[in-house]
């Protein structure tokens, strides 16, 4: 018998009849004899709901009331489940995230996992009832408030449980069949990869591609987890996300799959002295304010003044405090001053079969050269390249690079369902 643990997101419950797709779903796996544990999430949109909520009440919600208020969205999912699994003349069990051992830090609407101590899921696993668990929602120890993961948290309660319980496989369901060398709402012929590393993974998610969370692609890599990344519309096959041994050979193509990312903006400090140090302290500014950089770029500088610019990419949301915290140092550092751009798109290319093939670059600069799209910034790694370039450009760009490295599928996606909101 395996254990399998699956999780359902927001677009796969929506409503009444979507929830009896899925317990439907959960008790064939049932029947073919495994132990099923299930992490969801709240239906459709009720997150963003109970925030605009929130926000409506006061423009400052406190951050424990508000974990309080939007980990009642997953309660109210995975109650409805069981209720329509236990329907079906199935034994089923619901349980909140604190029920099921999930103990996170005390940061509240960010919290990381510390611990996983699932007694009460595993002893009602040996009693023959299948384990609904909420998902995106955890429990501090030592302040005994519930705390919510952020974004993509039920992707990481789904991955956590899987390694703490030895499940052989974390399936992941979602609106799509799997994950694709584009998001097909933006290239409808994306082709769907059928495995991944999760080296790969991990760089297509920190790109902005949104089937995957970065934080559980980590988790899964770290505990040795496999997913299985499939659609709750239908019983195909997915995407296999794997974790190969030192020195096992899988196949590894040139280019595996694009990401686009809208959501960072670009700061560039501007007349910066080109002597030691001075990046240090502009990027200690930064770092008091939290913000999460991505992208830097220094230019060469000036002969005549020797000063030079730095430019990076952060999350727009971060970009105002981080602005006024360089203002306030700017006598300090000496920089002549700031530009804030937040019409910026980027684009990465990701493929573990760049390490061994030339001529990526070239032919990715040749593609958008062609298409007239202008390169702003340029990032590396191993098996990625990063580019920025304007906001209204970024999906063009996805395209023709998509087109120029073959990966055009000969028919188009389906996206079954999903607000993208």
């Amino acid at each position: 018998m395996s254990l399998i643990v699956q999780k359902f997101g927001g677009s796969s419950v929506a409503d009444a009849e979507s929830i009896k797709r899925v317990a439907k779903r959960i008790v064939e796996t049932r029947r073919a004899g495994n132990d099923v544990v299930v992490a969801v999430s709240a239906m459709g949109d009720t997150t963003d709901e109970l925030l605009d909520l929130a926000h409506q009440v006061t423009p400052l919600p406190e951050p424990r009331e508000l974990d309080m208020l939007l980990s009642s969205g997953e309660r109210i999912s995975m109650a409805l489940l069981a209720m329509a699994i236990k329907s079906m003349g199935y034994d089923a069990r619901s349980f909140t995230g604190s029920q099921a051992g999930m103990i996170t830090d005390a940061q509240h609407g960010a919290a990381r996992i510390v611990d996983v101590t699932p007694v009460r899921l595993r002893e009602a696993l040996d009693e023959g009832s299948i384990v609904i668990v909420a998902g995106f929602q955890g429990f501090n120890r030592d302040t005994r408030d519930i705390t919510t993961l952020g974004r993509g948290g039920s992707d990481t309660t789904a991955v956590a449980l899987a390694a703490a319980l030895g499940a052989d496989v974390c399936e992941i369901y979602t609106d799509v069949d799997g994950i694709f060398t584009m998001d097909p709402r933006v290239v409808p012929r994306a082709r769907k990869i059928q495995t991944i590393t999760s080296e790969e993974m991990l760089e297509l998610a920190a790109a902005g591609a949104k089937v995957l969370y970065i934080r559980a692609v980590e988790y899964a890599r770290r505990h040795g987890v496999t997913l299985h990344v499939r659609s709750s519309f239908n019983n195909n096959e997915g995407t296999l996300v794997i974790n190969p041994k030192e020195g096992e050979q899988v196949e590894q193509p040139i280019v595996t799959g694009i990401a686009t990312d809208l959501s960072e903006a670009k700061i560039t400090v501007v007349g910066v002295p080109d002597v030691p140090g001075k990046a240090a302290q502009i990027f200690k500014i930064v770092a008091k304010t939290n913000a999460n950089v991505d992208m830097i770029v220094q230019n060469v500088s000036a002969a005549a003044t020797g000063l030079t610019d730095i430019s990076f990419t952060l999350p727009k949301s971060e970009a105002q405090a981080v602005l006024k915290a360089l203002q306030a140092d700017q006598g300090e550092v000496g920089f002549l001053g700031l530009q804030h751009d937040d019409q910026i798109g980027k684009l990465a290319l990701v493929g573990a079969g760049m390490r061994t093939n030339t001529g990526v670059s070239a032919k990715l600069f040749e593609a958008l050269h062609l298409a007239s799209i202008n390169i702003e910034m340029i990032s590396t790694s191993e098996i990625r390249i990063s580019v920025v370039t304007r906001a209204d450009s970024v999906n063009d760009a996805a395209r023709v690079l998509h087109a120029a490295f073959d990966l055009d599928a000969d028919e188009e996606a389906i996206v079954y369902a999903g607000t993208g909101r």
